[in-house]
């Protein structure tokens, strides 16, 4: 009939034209767990600040009936180093201790009371922090204060991550 078209259903999948452009992909990261929605990042790398960074997380969660996702970023050192003067280019760096704390916190007895997940992630330490705490759509995020001259020279990473966060961000000394 000239002039009426027939509306397709809306469950039906849209056939792209072999000859017209691929359609662009969207680049996701892994669906998160959805029991650790709204829950409580944390920072930890085993140090006696982020223990108790830990420790405090663990009773937010617990208080707030939330998960817990523990966070540990790997090290990554510039290339410059060993490369002289080309553009600054990051290398992972093997680093084995994610295994180590895994199985450190496996046996805690504090940590069986709240459901929590352990992520590594490699990069600069504040933008893995808020982007998890981004993935999982967390309520806060909770890191220890830096002591030492590293943390002077450098800025430390609880005051960079409070400034560029998008949530709130709790610093334990």
């Amino acid at each position: 009939m000239a002039g009426h078209e027939i509306p397709e259903p809306a469950d039906r999948k849209q056939v792209a034209d072999p000859l017209s452009e691929p359609l662009p992909v969207e680049e996701t990261r892994h669906s998160c767990d959805p029991a650790f929605r709204h829950g409580v990042v944390v920072g930890f790398d085993g140090s006696t600040s982020s223990e108790r960074a830990l420790a405090y997380a663990i009773g937010m969660a617990s208080r707030s009936g939330s998960g817990l996702i523990i966070v540990h970023v790997a090290n990554r050192l510039p290339t410059t180093v060993w490369a002289g003067c080309e553009p600054p280019v990051f290398v992972d760096v093997p680093d084995h201790r994610t295994e180590v704390l895994g199985l450190e916190l496996a046996c805690a007895d504090y940590l069986c009371d709240v459901p929590w997940v352990l992520v590594e992630r490699g990069g600069d330490i504040c933008h893995e922090l808020e982007e998890v705490g981004r993935e999982y759509s967390a309520d806060a995020i909770v890191v220890g204060s830096t002591h030492g001259i590293v943390g002077r020279i450098f800025g430390s990473v609880a005051g960079r991550l409070a400034r560029r966060a998008r949530r709130p961000v709790i610093v334990i000394p």
